[in-house]
């Protein structure tokens, strides 16, 4: 019985370079090279993307492109919630990182009364909102929309009318409340951060497993230890954005940042934190072919992407028996 779906997001209009809209054709072209069948093994939904409005003028600068990112949110969300009440767990393969707000409020959405639980495995925390972000671009976004946090107490930005409408808009999506408590954020990997995402941090006291941490620990202690801060979570959602590795290994990454993890790190960290009981849902995001040479991010990425789904897989096999 299939148990896996690919939602394949190519919504890449949330972030500050282009490109990343066609990474999930990377990772075909790289599954494709290394002689697997991965693709057609799946079922894949395709998720709509609205990306023809970057040919027109932004008229967000606090948040760009919001009306679209408002679109996308609600398809992605609405798919996840389908892929889920259908039985099938949900790997989402993302553009930019906006999205992964959608991914988890289609998970609250389908599951409304369980404690949800998320593993950002990023360099950075994602928790800026119009009111804070240095550069209006919303894929630095995802985790204040689905707390419903605005941090108006760090502003440093005046959005307009028009645009605080989109955004408590989009902070209902899926479900009218907050998707989950910040407090039940752990990071991995988090290295680049501003002045107000470090406030969040420090008020919620939110765990961040550096890659330090992670090299002393062993990535098994370090997954353990992630997993553990969320133990009084009903179901975990965990995001992997590929700048949480080091750009030694490819620069195929909008906002590369040094000192990350190596591909055998992610490796690990993902397949050991989905083979826990409680992970409902695993994302994949930011490959950026175009930024890249001999597409070499893709390739190390789908090696983190293919064995990801065979632990996933491995799992539901040992649930069942």
């Amino acid at each position: 019985m299939e148990t896996i779906k690919l939602l394949t997001v190519r919504s890449e209009i949330a972030a500050g370079t282009r490109g990343a809209g066609m990474g999930i054709d990377a990772l075909i072209v790289a599954s494709l090279d290394q002689k697997s069948t991965f693709f057609k093994e799946h079922k894949v939904q395709n998720i709509d993307d609205v990306n023809n409005i970057l040919f027109n003028n932004n008229n967000y600068p606090d948040a760009k492109h919001i009306d679209g990112v408002y679109t996308m949110l609600n398809r992605v969300s609405n798919n996840t919630y389908d892929t889920l009440k259908a039985g099938e767990t949900p790997v989402v393969l993302a553009g930019d990182h906006s999205t992964a707000a959608g991914t988890i409020s289609g998970i609250k959405k389908a599951f409304p009364h369980q404690k949800l639980g998320v593993i950002w495995i990023d360099a950075h925390a994602d928790f800026h909102s119009p009111y804070t972000t240095p550069s209006g671009n919303m894929h630095g976004m995802p985790l204040a929309m689905v707390s419903g946090i605005d941090n108006k107490e760090n502003a440093v930005n005046n959005p307009s009318e028009e645009t605080v409408a989109y955004w408590e808009d989009i902070k209902k999506v899926g479900t009218t409340s907050a998707k989950i408590d910040p407090s039940d954020v752990v990071f991995i990997g988090v290295r680049d951060t501003e002045g107000p995402e470090n406030e969040i941090m420090k008020k919620h006291d939110i765990r961040n497993i550096t890659v330090d941490e992670v090299r002393a620990m062993g990535t098994q202690a370090a997954a353990e230890h992630a997993l553990e801060k969320l133990s009084g979570c009903d179901m975990i959602y965990i995001s992997f954005d590929v700048d949480s590795m080091d750009p030694s290994i490819s620069r195929g990454t909008g906002t590369p940042v040094e000192h990350g993890l190596t591909v055998e790190e992610a490796k690990d960290l993902n397949t050991i934190l989905v083979s826990n009981e409680k992970v409902v849902c695993w994302e994949m995001v930011e490959v950026n072919p175009t930024l890249d040479r001999d597409n070499v991010m893709a390739n190390n990425a789908f090696k983190i992407l293919n064995e990801t789904v065979e632990a996933i897989k491995k799992k539901s096999l040992l649930m069942v028996s």
